[in-house]
């Protein structure tokens, strides 16, 4: 469903990109971070569970044996990004569901989160930015996820997200490299947000039913996930549906087959597409994945929904989710780290 809202402000209008669709692209992210060495223990009672090395969704440290919470480990994440939607409030409790989502990735559950906010002061009134944190707070508290206060900065561009921190049980922690052949793909929400947040930003249409999947917290699918024994898990973000299959693919030495017409989409998302609303965010995911990935005779429409950048999406989970579709498995690896059906 589609809607007109008159806004005083266009919040889009103020930034280059929009939501998950402004990361830097994957493989230029890959080629900085690929040159970090960083140590796998900060200390010998803390050590480090989940880091750099898989480029999964958060970092996860031990907490020292003996303290009060252990054996819980810590799960550590921030995210933050652009105006992806016109509404300050909205764009608020979509940034929070956002970064809560690394930690529910996780298999964790958020406790403590702080602000970060980037505004153009002498631009944009505060009220608009009140607004904001508003929205945030009110994912947060849904989430239940206290919100100690945070940072801010005067900056030409407003930027809004979160730091959280989480604590997961380290026996049932989901990752991004513990795939193995054998287990189903499920989807716990459709695709299509990045073309509709796009077309949103060009038209000022207002699309309910982007905003509805993108400020809904992940809560109920991570413990679904986990309830049922998944051990691999990530969320589907800015990188795009195939590039997140890539990572956890390659990060398991696995292949995942996908079924793409078992993949769900939002209503007007293949609209979207024909009529040329893919941000470059999204092109540039389907360069990246494209010399992992056997397209089959996927049509073009349905590669670029696949590699749609989105912001607050679902879990791509290793294991059947109640629910949530079946997208596909994961074989044996095969030449290539994504195959279309």
């Amino acid at each position: 469903m589609t809607t007109a809202r008159e806004t005083p402000v266009r919040l889009t209008q103020f930034a280059h990109g929009g939501g998950c669709a402004c990361k830097i692209p994957p493989g230029e992210l890959e080629g900085v971070l690929g040159a970090l060495a960083a140590p796998t223990t900060a200390t010998s009672d803390t050590p480090l569970l989940v880091g750099l090395a898989t480029g999964d969704d958060a970092a996860v440290v031990a907490l020292p044996a003996g303290s009060a919470a252990s054996p819980l480990a810590v799960v550590s994440t921030a995210d933050f990004f652009t105006p992806v939607v016109d509404d300050p409030y909205d764009w608020g409790r979509i940034a929070a569901a956002n970064a809560l989502s690394d930690v529910y990735a996780m298999g964790g559950r958020p406790v403590l989160a702080v602000n970060l906010l980037a505004w153009p002061r002498e631009v944009l009134s505060f009220d608009l930015a009140r607004e904001v944190l508003r929205g945030g707070l009110d994912v947060a508290t849904e989430a239940g996820c206290h919100v100690g206060g945070g940072h801010s900065v005067d900056d030409p561009e407003p930027k809004y997200g979160m730091a959280v921190t989480g604590l997961v049980d380290p026996a049932r922690l989901l990752r991004n490299d513990m795939g193995r052949p054998g287990m189903p793909l499920s989807l716990t929400k459709p695709l299509g947000l990045g073309v509709l947040n796009n077309r949103h930003k060009a038209t000022g249409e207002r699309f309910e039913q982007a905003v509805a999947t993108m400020v809904a917290l992940n809560r109920d699918a991570s413990a679904a996930a986990v309830a049922a024994g998944a051990t691999c898990a990530t969320d589907v973000t800015g990188f795009g549906f195939l590039g997140h299959a890539h990572k956890l693919a390659r990060a398991s030495g696995v292949t995942a087959v996908v079924d793409t017409a078992a993949v769900p989409y939002l209503d007007g998302a293949r609209e979207a597409v024909r009529d040329g609303y893919v941000s470059g965010g999204t092109r540039r995911n389907l360069e990246w994945v494209a010399p992992s990935t056997d397209f089959g005779d996927t049509d073009a429409d349905t590669r670029l929904l696949l590699a749609d950048a989105q912001t607050s999406g679902g879990l791509l989970v290793a294991g059947e989710v109640p629910g949530a579709p079946v997208v596909g498995e994961l074989v044996a690896r095969r030449e290539h780290s994504v195959v279309l059906v």
